[in-house]
């Protein structure tokens, strides 16, 4: 069984995969900001309109992180933490100097 690399990609696809990725993990990012000042505000109701927008994709991600990392002091340091994460890919595969921005410019 043949493994596929991140560097098995051609320059096409790499573009294909920055064109998906980049928005994805932008909006992202911004939902966890929002998350982040949500968590400021405990009493908020989340299921409601305007709060369920940054709720919702985010909850499913922060249930198993939550798992992983206890609360510090009391508080709820997951959304902090996966921001972090989601920042990181961002810059890591997206960024001016991100692998799939090195393997879209390749000349074959």
């Amino acid at each position: 069984m043949q493994r596929l690399v991140i560097a098995d990609l051609d320059p096409a696809s790499a573009k294909i995969a920055i064109a998906f990725l980049g928005p994805f993990l932008s909006i992202f990012g911004f939902l966890f900001i929002a998350r982040i000042v949500m968590s400021w505000y405990p009493k908020l109701p989340v299921g409601k309109f305007p709060f369920v927008i940054a709720y919702a994709p985010t909850e499913p991600l922060l249930i198993p992180a939550r798992k992983l990392i206890p609360p510090l002091g009391g508080v709820d340091v997951t959304p902090v933490v996966l921001f972090g994460l989601i920042s990181f890919l961002n810059e890591i595969l997206v960024g001016r100097q991100g692998l799939l921005v090195l393997l879209s410019q390749q000349v074959s």
